[in-house]
């Protein structure tokens, strides 16, 4: 080496799961990666974290105080999902770690995943497929009659990214949109995306498709419950992507049982993977085990976002999509 140079410090970055080699390439230039083999996947955290700067993690990981006291270098946790319920905010706060997710990556496909659930329930596809696989389509008249979706009204419960990108697909539909948000978006904003707001009762009594939308926390839990179900027309359809727990599915069973509304697709349930058990004997709901962002594309966007996030921010660049910014790294004795 020659005199009167350094070696640029390489952050160690640990990763809860292995990755593939092409993504690794990526953060060994700016980095030393750790990771666990393949044998010990979803094991301990704490000997893999021990050292590292910045950590990459799943939902599944528990990052929790426990695991944070052991590691004293740690400064930044990022999970590559939108969703951060797995990760202890205020520990990380009071140890001065910031945190971030890749809440942008996973919008489009998960407003997808919510349209599609639309149509499979106002259709009754997943019914429709289980009928021919029984050899029960004998005649020509068509046995399961279903509700349109076009030129009908949607009402979204949650305008934000997702939301938004409903209202532009519901327009491909002709479909008549409006929105409930606890923030009102401007009127240009609202003439841009052709929706206008309601309040809840009303956009629950006038929507023929209600879309949840919304984060799940104490204010959002059970907002749609068995009062809020009984507004709904019975020809209604409801369909939940946001987070299990917005909707009470105990209640929703019984709406659904007892033809007090349509149908309903669920891509998310209270206490998932369990789901409730009058919710799987019913005809009328369309399930899906949390798949609003799982496809590939998403998966590698989601990835990229995540890696390129974590580098920065350990180069000293901001961090995006950051859940914590007001976490401040402890004073150096």
């Amino acid at each position: 080496m020659n005199a009167g140079t350094t070696t640029a410090y390489k952050p160690l970055i640990a990763l809860s799961r292995r990755i593939p080699d092409a993504s690794l390439a990526i953060l060994r230039e700016l980095g030393e990666v750790r990771m666990p083999a393949e044998h010990e996947e979803g094991g301990d955290l704490a000997p893999l974290f021990k050292h590292a700067d910045g950590v990459l993690v799943i939902p599944g990981d528990c990052i929790d105080a426990k695991l944070l006291a052991s590691c004293p270098r740690l400064r930044l946790v990022i999970t590559i999902r939108a969703g951060f319920d797995h990760i202890d905010l205020q520990a990380c706060t009071a140890r001065g770690i910031r945190v971030a997710h890749t809440p942008g990556a996973v919008c489009a496909a998960t407003a997808d995943m919510a349209f599609g659930l639309l149509l499979a329930a106002s259709r009754r596809i997943v019914e429709a497929d289980a009928f021919v696989r029984a050899g029960r389509w004998v005649g020509q008249l068509s046995p399961l009659p279903g509700q349109d979706v076009h030129h009908t009204r949607m009402g979204i419960i949650g305008l934000g990214r997702i939301g938004a990108l409903l209202a532009r697909r519901a327009r491909g539909f002709d479909m008549d949109v409006c929105y409930h948000s606890r923030r009102r978006i401007s009127e240009q904003e609202e003439a841009a995306l052709g929706v206008r707001w309601l309040p809840l009762d009303e956009l629950l009594t006038q929507s023929d498709a209600v879309m949840v939308q919304v984060p799940y926390g104490p204010a959002t839990h059970h907002l749609v419950g068995t009062r809020e179900l009984s507004l709904m027309k019975k020809t209604a359809v409801l369909v939940n992507t946001a987070r299990g727990g917005v909707v009470d599915d105990a209640a929703l069973a019984a709406a659904l049982r007892d033809g007090r509304i349509a149908a309903a697709g669920l891509d998310v349930t209270e206490g998932e993977p369990k789901v409730h058990p009058e919710l799987l004997a019913l005809p009328n709901v369309v399930l899906t085990p949390h798949l609003g962002a799982a496809t590939h594309e998403t998966h590698r966007q989601m990835a990229h976002e995540a890696f390129q996030n974590l580098v920065g921010a350990l180069r000293g660049a901001p961090l995006a999509n950051c859940l914590n910014p007001e976490a401040q790294a402890p004073a150096q004795s």
